[in-house]
């Protein structure tokens, strides 16, 4: 049989499977496209988001009807203390992708960076990178990695630094920073691990990674709404006043054969903290 009307499904698959996310803060799927023209530079920046408010702007869009308008607009604003370097990571392109093939930490790691390694930091006994420690102190100017660093030097096509943010100068009553991986574009390789081993153990602020009025990806986990129905996770119609067993609900969820249901059906559950 066919359908005499066509009409688009309701809500988006690309977000399957709709559940709780299990790491609160965002996954970069992709980084910017890398430039060796151009001198190393940062590519990503972790934030926390304070809140939200609204502003008044003029649109500037000829062709529209809103053009030299005024509209009232939804912004999010973000606190963003610096973050601090704390290592680097070094990858080799294969043709099955990118495969790490060696990592430099920093002489010192903070004890909010420390914390991240831990479920429970203060019934641990807190050793983590206590003998890492040690090599660089006996080293004492002479980083004990330089063979590693050279390695990266040598073999590796991408560079991303690992970063930690400074979550005790946002007051949200956590201690345990977050740490990610941020590419490392422009330049060459060397030129990259120079950039990188430089910034060890120093903070890098958003001005230091982007410029005012740029155009920037914002990547992060919704807020939670818990358990909701179809209409509101799905966007699906409401059946009409009169129908059987009330109207929030998809009608039909599926033919007799295949005798299950698809996973493409709209059904209620968890919507929000995705």
């Amino acid at each position: 049989s066919h359908r005499k009307f066509e009409r688009p499904r309701h809500g988006s698959l690309g977000f399957l499977p709709r559940k709780r996310t299990r790491h609160c803060f965002g996954k970069i799927k992709s980084f910017p496209k890398d430039d060796q023209s151009k001198p190393p530079h940062l590519t990503a920046f972790m934030t926390y988001k304070a809140g939200m408010t609204h502003i008044v702007r003029d649109v500037d869009r000829p062709g529209s009807k809103l053009h030299k308008k005024e509209v009232a607009e939804a912004v999010s604003i973000f606190e963003s203390p610096p973050m601090v370097v704390v290592g680097f990571v070094g990858y080799v392109e294969t043709p099955r992708g990118l495969r790490a093939l060696t990592s430099v930490w920093a002489g010192h790691l903070s004890e909010e960076c420390k914390r991240r390694f831990y479920k429970t930091w203060c019934r641990s006994k807190q050793k983590a990178f206590t003998k890492y420690q040690k090599r660089w102190e006996a080293c004492g100017g002479d980083s004990p990695m330089s063979a590693e660093i050279e390695r990266a030097k040598k073999y590796c096509q991408v560079i991303r630094a690992i970063c930690h943010t400074q979550i005790t100068k946002v007051k949200i009553g956590q201690k345990k920073a977050h740490i990610k991986e941020i590419q490392v574009n422009g330049g060459t390789t060397a030129q990259k691990v120079d950039f990188v081993t430089g910034l060890f153990e120093k903070e890098v602020k958003v001005a230091d990674v982007f410029s005012q009025d740029e155009m920037i990806d914002v990547i992060g986990a919704t807020k939670g709404k818990g358990f909701h129905g179809v209409v509101s996770r799905w966007g699906v119609t409401r059946l009409v006043r009169k129908s059987h067993r009330g109207l929030r609900k998809v009608a039909c969820i599926g033919s007799w054969h295949p005798a299950r249901v698809q996973f493409q059906v709209p059904r209620s559950g968890q919507k929000g903290f995705h």
